[in-house]
């Protein structure tokens, strides 16, 4: 399947209240984007809002709690390299279908133990150190789109065109 998301995907962002979480959410948001939430432990509870597209997200302290509150079947880590392999491992836990970890740098003795950790889950994960995923729609950056595009990740979506594909980067 070279389809991942739609414009229809529920998605929440790990790190969501760090500047690249807070920036690339914004701009998922203006893309057309369902964002539905975001998780920064010890924040849960409060809101986040976009400096741009004026979205408000709700934060939660855990993916699993997300993912019980917004039907979450995707995320994006924008968290540092150190934290990273637990905040894959926790969303594989929680039963999201697609992680797409943005973060680089994380040591390759990590990712072998999150391998080991995710070949017990129906989980796919795109990365780390990726742009991410998009999927663009028929006009998903306009208003009354009448099908919305997805993109989770670090790269421009205004260059990317409808079309049968979607396309996944790897840097």
């Amino acid at each position: 399947m070279s389809i991942f998301v739609t414009g229809e995907t529920p998605v929440i962002c790990q790190g969501i209240t760090g500047t690249n979480g807070s920036f690339h959410t914004d701009q998922a948001c203006i893309y057309g984007t369902r964002m539905v939430g975001g998780i920064t432990p010890g924040k849960g509870g409060t809101t986040w809002t976009g400096t741009q597209s004026k979205a408000e997200l709700p934060i939660f302290n855990t993916v699993e709690e997300a993912v019980r509150k917004t039907g979450a079947k995707a995320t994006v880590i924008y968290v540092p390299a150190a934290f990273a392999p637990d905040a894959i491992c926790e969303a594989a836990a929680s039963g999201i279908e697609l992680i797409v970890a943005i973060t680089e740098g994380i040591p390759i003795l990590d990712m072998v133990r999150v391998k080991q950790m995710l070949a017990t889950t129906k989980a796919r994960l795109i990365g780390p150190n990726c742009p991410g995923v998009i999927t663009p729609g028929t006009g998903s950056h306009n208003a009354g789109s009448r099908r919305p595009g997805c993109k989770i990740g670090i790269m421009p979506g205004y260059i990317h065109k409808p079309g049968r594909i979607g396309v996944v980067s790897r840097s």
